[in-house]
């Protein structure tokens, strides 16, 4: 079984691409990606219906290519429906050794017991997206999530990460935003984005949304997107363009003060107090109130570095 402590944190960047991105086995061998924790094959909205089997037919080589690889990052293919789960994975995945799990797309109540009473057969790890209109809506957003939470909890050894659909979102309500805005600036998919977060972040890892940019003067908004994920909880970000893996990288690293405090609060020593300053005097650390952000704090800090 995989350590989903760890594990849930190492997909940090999640670099999505169609399943007939046969370069990537190049560049991963060539070491041109040093920043790729995570890989997304997509058979889903990347490819068209027509050409499925020769997606899967090209996934199939890749795999076969990247096994004979060392150090590769986690790797994990978007189905479309749990029909295809069932066929894809005993066709294909079930023969893969490098397969870290699936990302199972559109996942509502309209789908989730039987994607999850697959997901328990296969027993590796799973990402469900949320980004239907049965979540988006506020006529049915906290039946929906409420009810998503409870079945998710019940196979909850299984979820490494809750993603969140974005593009989908924007398309419902024909929004999309401009390379000098972040998805917080629109105001509908934020709400939807803070309600997710509210009900699944103190029990999952709820990753960011996509950057859509990667021409022209893309990179500060990507940073300034970033640290409103962080502010808000969302760890780690689905990237699009391997030029945007670097940025999402260097956000998952800590500054050295959270860091330290991380440690202070995690080996608390004082028998009588439950507040003390920080490692620099600048703000004030209690244990009772910040053990969980100092847990997250360390296994990032490990996995990604320290600021200084």
């Amino acid at each position: 079984m995989f350590d989903k402590e760890i594990l849930q944190y190492k997909v940090g960047g999640l670099l999505y691409m169609p399943a007939f991105q046969k370069n990537i086995v190049r560049k991963i061998s060539e070491n041109h990606l040093p920043q790729l924790t995570s890989a997304a094959f997509c058979l889903e909205d990347s490819i068209i219906d027509e050409s499925l089997a020769e997606a899967e037919a090209s996934l199939k080589m890749i795999f076969r290519e990247l096994e004979g690889l060392d150090n590769l990052p986690l790797i994990f293919v978007r189905i479309r429906s749990p029909r295809h789960l069932e066929i894809f994975h005993e066709a294909i995945g079930s023969k893969s050794k490098i397969l870290t799990g699936y990302i199972l797309p559109k996942f509502d109540m309209s789908n989730a017991a039987e994607f999850l009473n697959l997901a328990r057969q296969i027993n590796l790890p799973i990402m469900p997206t949320l980004e239907t209109e049965r979540v988006a809506s506020i006529l049915t957003r906290r039946t929906e999530l409420l009810s998503l939470k409870q079945i998710l909890d019940e196979s909850k050894s299984l979820v490494l990460n809750i993603r969140v659909g974005v593009n989908d979102f924007c398309n419902l309500y024909g929004l999309r935003r401009q390379i000098n805005q972040t998805i917080y600036d629109l105001g509908i998919v934020r709400d939807v984005m803070i309600d997710i977060l509210n009900v699944f972040a103190k029990d999952y890892v709820v990753a960011g949304s996509v950057w859509n940019f990667f021409g022209g003067a893309w990179a500060e908004g990507l940073r300034r997107e970033l640290a409103l994920d962080r502010a808000n909880g969302f760890i780690g970000k689905t990237a699009i363009h391997p030029a945007q893996l670097p940025i999402i990288f260097d956000s998952m690293k800590v500054s050295r003060t959270d860091f330290d405090d991380a440690k202070i609060l995690l080996e608390w020593k004082s028998g009588t107090h439950g507040v003390m300053k920080s490692s620099d005097g600048s703000r004030m650390n209690e244990v009772k109130c910040h053990l969980n952000w100092a847990r997250r704090i360390k296994i990032l800090g490990e996995m990604y570095g320290v600021r200084s």
